[in-house]
């Protein structure tokens, strides 16, 4: 199946064509799929997670014409994602992957709401980009999988070519280099 290019599925949107729905679910949705899985555990959730980000990028598109369509794509779901596990999880008390992915970030900093610490989050958001600039190829890939893309170890391990056990320890040393990096940059933690 051909599938046509980013910018022509951006343009079907501004054109409020429906068949920019469907171009998008045939070029990103095993992609949508799998990141919605690294969070929702449930099929009809990452189903229903999918249909309503893409209901979201309707909504957003116009006025919002984004320079990568698939991260774009990849942000919405994964923040519907986490909103949807939250929300099962107060009322199911369930915990998976990404219950893993919060506990080893505990000691890091939280997402604020008040206008300082959104101003903080920012801030910290910047360190986390100059620190991960800093990092090797490989470590940063590592870093992203496992937080923001919330994969499991063993996917990492797969996709990178290192063991369980390297991807294991590589994700300790980043988050204590992590730690001492915002403390020097003058992070409370």
């Amino acid at each position: 199946m051909n599938t046509i290019d980013d910018d022509k599925i951006i343009e079907l949107f501004w054109e409020r064509s429906e068949d920019a729905i469907r171009e998008t679910e045939a070029k990103y949705g095993r992609y949508l799929t799998s990141v919605a899985a690294n969070i929702l555990t449930d099929e009809q959730d990452r189903r229903e997670c999918i249909s309503d980000a893409l209901l979201a990028v309707w909504n957003a598109i116009p006025p919002a014409k984004p320079p990568a369509l698939k991260l774009y794509l990849a942000k919405i779901t994964r923040n519907l994602a986490i909103s949807r596990w939250r929300r099962l999880s107060a009322e199911k008390r369930r915990g998976g992957q990404i219950a893993a992915v919060f506990d080893e970030l505990a000691e890091l900093p939280d997402e604020k709401d008040t206008a300082q610490e959104v101003a903080d989050s920012m801030a910290l958001a910047q360190a986390l980009s100059s620190f991960l600039h800093s990092s090797g190829r490989i470590q940063r890939a590592v870093f992203i999988k496992r937080y923001w893309l919330f994969m499991p170890i063993k996917d990492i391990a797969r996709s990178t070519g290192l063991s369980e056990s390297n991807v294991k320890v590589m994700l300790h040393r980043l988050r204590s280099e992590l730690r001492k990096f915002l403390l020097k940059e003058g992070f409370e933690l």
